[in-house]
């Protein structure tokens, strides 16, 4: 069977702030272990009203000593915030600590508005346009070595020395973070969760172009999907008008806390707002755990991910745990002790 993730990005609701958003994912992440899940990734946004996830490499250490069995990771860090080597440090560091169970996963977007990404690299270099590319590249040679003779990066060493970069994972939600990932010969990530692009053609096309490299001699593909599941289709529906109505607010730069279900069923949207919703629902899978199994494992035939990474973002923090076992048991993860 496929394995199954977690991609966490600690949802901040009107009953839940921010410093229990982080204290829940601390609880879901101990629970994902027990249940068998292989990863458990967190993002990294800024100045947003309903994420508490703004420091994925503090983050991934607090929930890699309460687990013992899953990988920790990025999901991602967001490269255009951060110098090269500020992340190969932190994360060596990491993987020091817990050997075999550090991911990186880097992203292209700042993860933010453009003020707030001018904050965040506001006593960096000022790099013009997309720099993701160049720093990345900086990222490996940190690691590789292979800045030319006269660089004043050649003799710079990020410690541990004698500690490895975790496993590199590229995110992306276009055809060219799938080309990018394949190009390199690393693990891909694709964000079908918010992406317009079709992840079949995304997923077909790193495998097409993959080149093996030191770090990844197959390609390897997750597929990050949105779900909420629940007993029944019914409850299903009640829990995700939360989830609805963040989306139609997002649609319009609102970047507001999760409402409960009641005080979304409430709401007065305007045809807009419904039309934005049934947009959305294409990507989100809502339902009873029978339905939402059949929906995935549709989704997981048609890209041949190697990998399903899921992300739950309701109000109710009971509600979040009970989707992600319902997921466990209808797909067969073995319990961990």
């Amino acid at each position: 069977m496929i394995p199954l993730s977690v991609l966490d990005l600690s949802p901040i609701t009107t009953a839940t702030p921010g410093s229990a958003a982080l204290r829940n994912s601390l609880d879901l992440a101990r629970l994902a272990d027990r249940l068998g899940y292989k990863r458990y990734w967190v993002a990294e946004h800024h100045n947003l009203a309903n994420i508490a996830s703004s420091a994925p490499d503090i983050m991934i250490g607090q929930i890699a000593a309460v687990t013992r069995h899953m990988r920790i990771g990025a999901g991602g860090v967001m490269l255009p915030n951060h110098a090269p080597l500020m992340v190969a440090e932190r994360f060596k560091v990491l993987e020091a600590l817990f050997p075999g169970r550090i991911d990186l996963g880097l992203g292209r977007a700042p993860g933010t508005d453009p003020v707030t990404s001018y904050a965040l690299r506001a006593r960096q270099d000022a790099r013009q346009g997309d720099d993701f590319l160049e720093r990345f590249e900086e990222l490996l040679m940190l690691e590789r070595g292979g800045f030319p003779e006269g660089h004043p990066f050649r003799n710079v060493r990020a410690v541990p020395a004698d500690v490895p970069l975790p496993p590199i994972w590229l995110l992306g939600s276009s055809g060219y973070s799938a080309e990018l990932a394949a190009a390199v010969g690393m693990g891909f990530s694709f964000a079908h969760h918010f992406s317009d692009y079709d992840a079949v053609s995304a997923i077909s096309s790193y495998r097409e172009h993959f080149k093996p490299s030191a770090e990844l001699a197959e390609p390897y593909a997750i597929l990050g999907t949105a779900v909420i599941a629940a007993e029944t289709d019914a409850e299903a529906e009640r829990i995700g008008a939360s989830a609805d109505l963040h989306y139609a607010r997002r649609a319009k730069g609102e970047y507001l806390p999760l409402v409960s279900p009641e005080e979304a069923a409430a709401y007065p949207y305007a045809a807009i707002d419904r039309q934005r919703i049934a947009q959305q629902r294409t990507r989100l899978i809502v339902g009873g755990i029978d339905s939402v199994a059949r929906r995935l494992r549709a989704l997981i035939e048609a890209t041949q991910a190697d990998e399903l990474m899921m992300t739950t973002m309701v109000y109710d923090h009971a509600a979040r745990r009970r989707s992600y076992e319902l997921l466990a048991k209808a797909f067969g993860l073995t319990p961990q002790s």
